[in-house]
């Protein structure tokens, strides 16, 4: 039934691999720990009281609350598959709860930082420089996720509309749009782009060889800049896309508009950035009201 499952998630649900990949081993753990101490190897029969078993194992581990809860919802997931396709007819996850975790804003840039990155900081005049900088100016500009600023493809842009088409998670394609400094940047970038590599790929951005960026070289590439700019011990392309959602909503934008611009599927996913909004209300209070002190 577990391979029925992750079928029905790539198949149906429409899942990334990587996720589906931590789905699989989600429940490959869940599999070890009811054989181990239950003596049954058949998940879809598992009870409540097993289940509890094992999220106990897993606090007692020292697991963080966040990795128990993706872990909860994965078994939640699979047996409400199970029960919609009439494989049990009860689901012994109804009464499983997730675990409470404390609530941190998102860790993000100042918009000073960002300028002194953007505007200060030389990047090299080559190839390589003129990548780099393009992979920082456009997590920025448009808060994309690391998978999707590396899959981007050279079709995905619009110079003439100033538009680009993202594919975001479940395989859900949305429109961002393109400031006209960051699409000069952008023709600038493919010009070296096409002298560097006149049998190219389709893919927007690549490694020094041509070949397509992977998710570690991304990230080495964000932690060397951010470095540069920010004492946050947090220095990834996720910072970036904070930053971006977080300094719009700080000049008055739109909470449902930034939810469309970063792809979430809900509002309450786009709500954690309120709190770093707040946090700079109670600053201009404080200097602007007569009686705040």
């Amino acid at each position: 039934m577990v391979d029925s499952f992750l079928s029905y998630l790539k198949n149906e649900k429409r899942l990334s691999p990587n996720t589906i990949l931590a789905y699989q081993k989600d429940l490959d753990q869940f599999c070890q720990f009811i054989l181990k101490d239950f003596e049954t190897d058949k998940p879809s029969e598992a009870t409540f009281r097993e289940i509890r078993a094992w999220i106990v194992s897993l606090s007692n581990q020292k697991l963080a609350n966040t990795s128990i809860n993706r872990k909860i919802a994965t078994l939640k997931s699979f047996f409400s598959y199970l029960l919609r396709k009439k494989k049990i007819t009860k689901n012994p996850t109804l009464k499983i709860q997730a675990l409470k975790t404390p609530s941190k804003p998102p860790v993000f840039v100042t918009e000073t930082g960002m300028n002194e990155l953007l505007e200060e900081i030389t990047f090299k005049d080559d190839f390589a420089g003129s990548r780099d900088q393009m992979i920082i100016e456009l997590l920025y500009g448009t808060g994309l996720r690391l998978t999707e600023l590396i899959n981007i493809k050279i079709t995905d842009l619009d110079l003439f509309d100033a538009k680009l088409s993202v594919l975001g998670k479940r395989n859900k394609y949305r429109i961002i749009p393109i400031s006209g400094k960051l699409r000069l940047k952008i023709t600038s970038y493919l010009s070296k782009r096409a002298v560097e590599f006149e049998q190219s790929s389709e893919f927007l951005f690549l490694t020094n060889k041509g070949q397509k960026l992977y998710p570690v070289f991304v990230q080495r590439l964000v932690k060397k800049y951010l470095t540069l700019v920010s004492t946050q011990t947090k220095r990834s392309p996720h910072v970036l896309r904070h930053t971006f959602a977080t300094h719009l909503l700080n000049q008055g934008a739109d909470l449902n508009a930034i939810k469309e611009l970063l792809g979430h599927s809900s509002l309450s996913a786009t709500q954690i950035y309120t709190h770093n909004s707040i946090e700079k209300l109670k600053d201009i209070h404080k200097l602007a009201h007569p009686k705040a002190g």
